[in-house]
């Protein structure tokens, strides 16, 4: 038997901003959840083809494949540094970044922080799983205390190695920063704030109310070890208490935008 979808009864497709591309992310990893917020925001938006995204090394390396925008590909953690000379000579366009943890807090620290300081018109997409994805699951500059990867096997001990580094309370207190936020990936509810959050960044950009980023919690099942529904859990339970959701910075100008 044969059941023929109507058009009336669709209600979930494929976002115009996408191409025709399977993604390489593995099974649970919501990677795949912000593109589509990404996707959906900057069609609903008409900037699809008024956009230029900035791909890092690290697991968001392959974006250029998935949004059918243009796309370029700069050092680990220097996206920041390319999407202020891109805007700079185009500032009409929509110019952001899709970076990790890895990328953005640490070898990237300084591109990010200064992007910030200066009060660069780009919008930033971070991606926190508080761990490397791309190359084995070694412990990031967000790794939580006594989380276990493969350069920590015992757990991040504090007294070591450190405590995490909490990004967006850093960069808000930039004043170049318009619009600082930290949403999470992990239930419905929480992504749909994601995505207004995106939207957010995006409008500031676009009204030249200077630097913006949302830092989304992210599952690294592979890595973490993990099924898909444990990992989304493990964000719910550990990370939450880390990385308190919230707005960091909205300045007086971002909080008066009507959309």
């Amino acid at each position: 038997m044969v059941t023929i979808i109507k058009p009336e009864n669709i209600v979930y497709s494929r976002s115009h901003a996408f191409t025709e591309t399977s993604t390489s992310y593995c099974p649970g990893c919501t990677h795949g959840t912000a593109h589509r917020l990404i996707a959906e925001t900057l069609e609903e938006m008409n900037l699809v083809d008024k956009t230029i995204g900035v791909a890092p090394v690290g697991c968001s390396v392959f974006a250029y494949n998935y949004f059918d925008t243009d796309f370029v590909e700069a050092a680990h953690g220097r996206a920041p540094a390319m999407a202020t000379g891109i805007k700079r000579v185009l500032p009409d366009k929509c110019v952001f970044t899709y970076q990790g943890d890895g990328d953005l807090a640490s070898i990237g620290m300084a591109e990010i922080m200064h992007a910030a300081v200066r009060g660069e018109n780009i919008s930033v997409i971070f991606l926190n799983n508080a761990i490397y994805g791309m190359t084995g699951g070694q412990m990031a500059p967000t790794s939580l205390p006594g989380q276990k990867t493969t350069s920590s096997p015992l757990g991040r001990d504090v007294e070591l190695q450190g405590f995490p580094l909490r990004m967006s309370e850093m960069i808000a207190k930039m004043d170049g920063a318009g619009y600082v936020v930290r949403r999470s990936l992990h239930d419905p509810a929480n992504i749909r704030k994601a995505k207004k959050a995106i939207r957010t960044a995006f409008e500031t950009q676009m009204h030249g109310l200077g630097f913006s980023m949302v830092e989304l919690l992210s599952t690294c099942p592979t890595n973490w070890g993990m099924n898909p529904v444990d990992s989304c859990k493990w964000v719910e339970d550990q990370m939450l208490p880390v990385y308190p959701l919230g707005d960091f910075k909205v300045s007086e100008s971002v909080s008066e935008l009507r959309f």
